[in-house]
């Protein structure tokens, strides 16, 4: 320890979390920590998110002095910078999935079978950034017709905060299709904590889909959402309750979230639960609570909670 923290006395402390944080590993952990991080780092995932949105919006939000001529290249070296990133983050989520040791004082090696697999995985990844890039300008289109305080397609990408969280989304939503779920959710945690917009990126969202506003909304693993559905902030798709096993413990991976069908407007702080679903066309006001089904061209308001 050094002389600068010897007056602390912190010798007791840090055996003492010494024994803590072996516990915790010996109770809990998958993999083996005792040579170096085999966990994803949440740095270098938010780098590569950043680096990806710049790499689908290269004139708009990449580097300032950006000239068109140069573009392409641009772009290629953005994504072999967080393509090669990327696999080496998934190469660890892999392996940690699989509980299996790594030799003492050794790395993961590029050529075990996690890299490998998980070159696989990011090179598929890469084929849908394409396809991503469509569906978030369907998004950006959706926005700027909805609302008539955008002046134009560059100001909802450069200012709204629920595309910023739908790009974290779409990229995230695929590695999560990969199996890869723990670099997808660090990617949706991110725009979480720097929008307020909770998505997890398990939920299946059709194009044309626009928050406005944003903040407090919530979207569970399991919601599906339509084609051109509107949310406003502080909208719940939750869980009306969590189902346990004979033991007490939560049951996981089971519908447990709504189902919006196409062209539904949903208001701010509505919270709508459980595993129903919202008929197509229909508008839902501000704060209600639902909980059952609702039928297509539906009106439901919070005063009197009334269908027509």
């Amino acid at each position: 320890m050094s002389q600068r923290n010897n007056h602390w006395h912190l010798d007791g402390v840090v055996d003492e979390l010494r024994r803590v944080r072996q516990q915790w590993r010996d109770s809990f952990s998958q993999g083996d920590y005792q040579n170096k991080r085999l966990l994803p780092s949440k740095q270098s995932i938010h780098s590569v998110v950043d680096t990806l949105i710049k790499a689908l919006y290269p004139m708009r939000l990449g580097a300032t002095d950006l000239r068109k001529e140069g573009e392409d290249y641009y772009v290629g070296y953005l994504l072999g910078t967080a393509l090669d990133a990327l696999a080496e983050e998934a190469a660890l989520e892999l392996h940690y999935l699989a509980g299996t040791p790594t030799p003492h004082g050794t790395m993961l090696p590029n050529t075990s079978p996690e890299a490998q697999d998980a070159e696989h995985r990011i090179r598929k990844f890469a084929t849908r950034l394409p396809a991503i890039r469509q569906r978030l300008d369907s998004d950006i289109q959706a926005a700027y017709q909805g609302d008539p305080s955008a002046r134009s397609r560059d100001e909802v990408l450069l200012c709204y905060s629920g595309i910023h969280a739908v790009m974290h989304y779409q990229l995230a939503h695929e590695l999560y299709q990969l199996g890869l779920p723990l670099l997808a959710r660090i990617m949706t945690e991110k725009a979480h904590s720097e929008t307020g917009i909770d998505i997890h990126p398990g939920a299946q969202i059709s194009e044309g889909f626009f928050i406005d506003h944003g903040t407090g909304v919530v979207i569970g693993e399991m919601a599906i959402i339509g084609k051109r559905v509107r949310l406003y902030q502080a909208v719940t798709l939750g869980a009306k309750r969590f189902v346990t096993d004979n033991d007490g413990q939560l049951q996981k991976n089971y519908p447990r979230h709504p189902i919006v069908e196409d062209d539904v407007v949903i208001y701010a702080g509505a919270t709508i639960l459980g595993r129903i679903t919202i008929g197509a066309r229909s508008s839902i006001g501000g704060n209600v609570w639902l909980t059952h089904d609702v039928l297509p061209d539906s009106n439901v308001r919070q005063a009197s909670v009334l269908q027509t």
